[in-house]
């Protein structure tokens, strides 16, 4: 049987395109090879939607999801946000790890999305934390649905690689608690990134807080950090864009992290 954009178990799944159902329910879709691929080396895939073409081109994805469901192509344009989708689209479990459970962990990185709102940039830093070595993302306040559908593809298949946690605003302490130091980027900080790697100080385990594109981070956030930290511009540009600054600053540390001990300063 091929289902339809009628057949009820489609219709159950489109209704994961809106946040209140994702939240209801504890799930939501994956869509695209990549992003299949990902959830399924997680263990969080439910049910795989599939054209006969793309099941039969992924014939490995769909060897290993739990529920296969072949839909016609516009079943399958039903449950995809994107203009071309790729053929297959997972419904797949949320996977939110309470923050004092992902802390105890002892992570080295941790990103912190405070308030974030534009789900394009969410996936970024989840990509970005990720490639960087990060063990967690911290969603905090009233950021984006990591789990929307936008945020998922931007992730590239990241979100299934390190621990997603949605907390409170008011994270700081917690992370202090767990033995992180935590920074605040801001065009205004005291601090300069390349004299915080070449003296060492970014060697130990860190937390980079991250604010929205628009806004910046909230000013509590910004107080309660151990030190307020500006990314150096040499050239005409009068900033970098969110992104961009988390892909900095999250490899500043990674590099620092890598260093033989006692290794401070550039070679040369």
């Amino acid at each position: 049987m091929t289902f339809t954009p009628r057949t009820p178990r489609v219709v159950a799944a489109r209704r994961l395109q809106r946040r209140r159902d994702r939240d209801q329910t504890g799930r939501f879709l994956a869509e695209g090879p990549q992003a299949v691929r990902s959830a399924l080396a997680a263990g969080v895939v439910l049910e795989l939607f599939g054209t006969e073409a793309a099941l039969s081109r992924h014939a490995d994805l769909a060897s290993q999801a739990p529920v296969v469901s072949p839909v016609t192509d516009d079943g399958l344009a039903a449950l995809a946000e994107t203009v071309q989708p790729q053929g297959l689209v997972a419904v797949c479990e949320q996977l939110d790890v309470p923050l004092a459970e992902a802390l105890s962990k002892g992570p080295r990185l941790v990103a912190v999305a405070a308030e974030i709102r534009d789900p394009g940039n969410a996936g970024t830093i989840l990509r970005t934390a990720d490639a960087a070595g990060a063990a967690a993302v911290i969603f905090a306040g009233e950021a984006v649905d990591p789990y929307n559908g936008k945020c998922v593809r931007a992730s590239a298949g990241s979100l299934f690689n390190v621990d997603v946690v949605r907390a409170p605003l008011g994270v700081v302490d917690e992370l202090r608690d767990f033995g992180m130091q935590v920074l605040a980027t801001t065009g205004y900080g005291e601090d300069d990134l390349d004299s915080l790697l070449d003296d060492g100080s970014l060697a130990g385990p860190t937390a980079w807080l991250f604010g929205s594109e628009a806004h910046g981070l909230p000013e509590d956030l910004v107080k309660a950090a151990d030190r307020r930290v500006r990314i150096p511009i040499y050239g005409g540009a009068e900033s970098l864009n969110l992104a961009a600054a988390a892909a900095v600053c999250l490899y500043a540390s990674a590099r620092a992290h890598r260093r033989p001990a006692g290794g401070h300063g550039v070679a040369v």
